[in-house]
């Protein structure tokens, strides 16, 4: 690393880790996404939430590339802060759910409600092939709720043991998804579902000044392993993203692991960049970096960066 990039990197962060100290309790943000989604951004939200409302308009859309759990979207269309709400996801179990929650919630909110979860009962639906996009999307729900940490990559086992014993019962709580799905299903019209690659549509809105794109890829820079080992398609050009994003006529925050090979993207676009705390799986304080363009309003820059 250049002495150059070395020093600026100090500067950037020496006034932010320290103001960005704080862990946000995650429970004190509404659980919104009906998935338990590994690398979910629920612990962002306030964030998230500063940054649209610091913006010197409300968007009329907002992008995530790579929706996933959709915590983000759900926050934007659900407080209403942004006009328009487009979710993209590639994945096409995940892509299930959210096509049946938009235009046929009440199946499955009712066959959540009235499924009786046991082993040989989930076994058996986990090994048929699905007849339908709502046989799918129950499937998938089901999945994400019985495996461990919620991953759904090929190769993820069933909770053996689970919260207080329950096993694979400890994360399925058919009332609360039921609710969560009829609530997002209320704001459907505020929501736009595509299942597709995020590398494809992103360009189609990097031309509109009053976009906002919040971009969570997996995290697999700097050789990181989580991307590879918890989703399905991990596999993306970072480097072809941070240069789409420096295109971008409206607006956008990443958030990513914090390496020096995503330090050094950020550094090359001329981005701004930020440390922030979360905790980990395992209750361990560890930071990732939010990365923005320099070209924000000086409120925007007070509030997020």
């Amino acid at each position: 690393m250049n002495v150059h990039y070395k020093n600026l990197q100090q500067s950037l962060f020496s006034s932010t880790v320290m103001a960005s100290a704080k862990i946000v309790n995650v429970a004190s943000v509404p659980q919104r996404s009906p998935f338990r989604y590994p690398g979910g951004k629920t612990w962002l939200i306030p964030e998230i939430r500063a940054w649209l409302r610091s913006l010197p308009r409300k968007p009329e859309i907002f992008i995530e590339p790579f929706a996933g759990g959709g915590i983000a979207s759900l926050t934007a269309a659900f407080e209403n802060l942004a006009d328009h709400v487009f979710m993209i996801e590639k994945d096409d179990q995940v892509a299930a759910v959210w096509d049946v929650i938009l235009k046929d919630a009440d199946w499955l909110a009712d066959k959540i409600l009235s499924f009786n979860l046991t082993l040989e009962n989930t076994l058996q639906v986990l090994s048929t092939p699905p007849h339908n996009l709502r046989e799918k999307a129950f499937q998938v729900i089901l999945r994400n709720r019985v495996q461990r940490g919620g991953i759904m990559a090929p190769g993820a086992s069933l909770l053996k043991f689970g919260e207080n014993g329950r096993g694979i019962a400890s994360r399925w709580y058919p009332q609360t998804l039921a609710k969560r799905i009829k609530a997002i299903y209320e704001h459907r019209n505020r929501i736009m579902f595509k299942e597709a690659d995020a590398f494809d549509f992103i360009p189609h809105f990097l031309n509109n000044p009053h976009a906002a794109f919040f971009i969570d890829p997996p995290y697999t820079a700097g050789g990181k392993r989580a991307g590879k080992r918890l989703y399905l398609y991990s596999e993306i050009d970072h480097d072809e993203l941070f240069s789409m994003m420096a295109e971008a006529k409206g607006n956008f925050m990443m958030t990513y692991d914090d390496t020096e090979e995503v330090k050094e993207l950020s550094f090359r676009h001329g981005f701004s960049i930020r440390r922030v705390p979360m905790k980990s799986t395992h209750h361990s304080k560890m930071y990732e970096l939010l990365i923005g363009p320099t070209s924000i309003s000086k409120q925007s820059a007070d509030l997020f960066f």
